[in-house]
């Protein structure tokens, strides 16, 4: 029997979704869209059966719907949908990043036509729009599901049935600790990140020459700070509690950092670098957690054509699965450094064995 299923918003989150529902042939996708280019793009490369540019005419034969639009937009048609005569029951989930907003609303729904479950997809990536949607994005990352109105464990298992082909790990939590966490891995560092670009620019005025030395670290740190900014006020708004919670605590910690550096407490910095290194270095898995704790090695390669395939090639040949692939700008000259990321600590190792044998300089990062 045919589902019929509205994704609303085909951006980067909704595109990747109804990407992987697309590969069940049992879903129906109805893409859902302000924007006529994202609708045609989506339609004409196959992400969608059906295009729809008015939200009430996608919904009329849905089954479920998928939120994937702006916080404050999601609660809009969260309000407009309990205002509508719905034909039949229908399951609706989200994929915002702040839960408690959205939970809220959907806790004052009183159509009951509708079950409410709320939804967060944790991965991402660097490009935007619908052009970069990947069926792939979700996998094996987690998925938050948060029910709220009217949801049952079989609605539940419905709606983690359309969602099967995103490979990702569903976990239910509730709002607000799903809001804490997130502030804490997510949307708080992403602030951290914006300051340090800030600060960066700021003593370029005295540093012309600063931007060429902004390589490696720097880059790797302040990496999110290219993302979306209207998309991330809305986040900040969202959660603004929890984020404000933690900037006060950053900024007591600050202050005392900057004592133990005035005061040259060595032991009591030595402490400090080593609670952080060893909290990092602990963090679990990928396939467990949120946070990603990659078992990397760092590969010098020299700068000349075919250097970064003869590495990857040769683990491919050993059935070897790379997580992650990064040119890091370290250093100038004639040798690079490679990042390989891979899934667990045992591939990390046979990886490192196997390119010390063929002659590359390879280290694990103690």
């Amino acid at each position: 029997m045919k589902k019929n299923i509205v994704v609303a918003g085909l951006g980067l989150i909704g595109g990747s979704l109804a990407k992987s529902m697309m590969l069940a042939e049992e879903n129906h996708v109805i893409g859902y869209d302000v924007n006529q280019d994202s609708l045609d793009f989506a339609l004409f490369n196959g992400i969608i059966h059906q295009a729809a540019n008015e939200f009430l005419n996608a919904i009329q034969d849905a089954d479920f719907i998928i939120f994937a639009t702006p916080i404050s937009e999601t609660i809009s048609l969260i309000n407009e949908l309990n205002q509508t005569s719905l034909k039949k029951d229908v399951i609706v989930s989200d994929v915002a990043s702040v839960k408690s907003s959205v939970i809220n609303t959907a806790k004052e729904l009183t159509n009951e036509r509708i079950t409410f479950i709320g939804g967060h997809p944790m991965a991402g990536s660097h490009k935007k729009g619908i052009s970069a949607a990947k069926a792939h994005l979700f996998e094996n990352a987690m998925y938050v599901l948060t029910p709220a109105y009217r949801s049952t464990p079989e609605k539940l298992s419905a709606l983690k049935e359309i969602l099967q082909n995103t490979k990702s790990n569903f976990v239910v939590l509730n709002a607000e600790e799903h809001d804490e966490m997130t502030a804490v891995i997510s949307h708080f560092p992403h602030l951290i990140a914006s300051s340090l670009v800030h600060q960066a620019s700021k003593w370029q005025n005295k540093h012309a020459f600063l931007p060429n030395l902004a390589a490696g670290g720097f880059r790797d740190i302040t990496r999110i700070a290219s993302s979306n900014p209207e998309l991330w006020q809305d986040i900040f708004y969202h959660n603004r509690q929890k984020v404000s919670q933690l900037l006060k605590d950053w900024i007591e910690e600050m202050a005392n950092i900057k004592e133990l550096i005035d005061t040259n407490e060595k032991e009591k910095m030595v402490h400090f670098l080593k609670e952080a290194k060893n909290y990092r270095d602990g963090l679990p898995d990928k396939s467990i957690g949120a946070i990603p704790s990659f078992y990397d090695i760092y590969v010098d390669i020299r700068d000349q054509p075919g250097a970064l395939a003869s590495v990857t090639l040769l683990l491919a040949n050993k059935n070897i699965s790379i997580k992650n692939i990064e040119i890091l700008e370290i250093r100038e000259g004639i040798t690079g450094a490679l990042r390989l990321s891979f899934y667990s600590k045992k591939t990390q190792l046979k990886s490192m064995d196997i390119l010390q044998q063929h002659g590359f300089e390879a280290m694990i990062q103690a």
